[in-house]
């Protein structure tokens, strides 16, 4: 097999997967894991005491797919009720 021969059936294998990769349940599937993934992670970020979560993610369907994960810094704000009973807003 010539090497021309060799890149032509890789570069079919590649197209096939392609195909395979964009089928609209591959998509939701993937989807899906990685909303639990982020789910998963927040809740220990959470239990652990961390300032910081998963906010968004990124999916490239492509070869090989790819996910990316963005993170945020929460902001602990207190609520109106919580700041009156500590004295730090008068009560009408």
């Amino acid at each position: 097999m010539s090497l021309l021969d060799k890149a032509k059936e890789l570069s079919n294998k590649v197209a096939e997967k392609t195909v395979e990769f964009s089928s609209d349940e591959v998509i939701a599937d993937t989807i899906i894991k990685a909303v639990d993934k982020q789910e998963k992670v927040n809740t220990i970020l959470k239990e652990r005491g961390s300032n910081y979560r998963v906010s968004s993610l990124n999916l490239s369907m492509g070869i090989p797919p790819g996910i990316s994960f963005g993170i945020r810094r929460v902001t602990e704000e207190r609520s109106t009720e919580e700041e009156i009973e500590d004295g730090k807003l008068p009560t009408k």
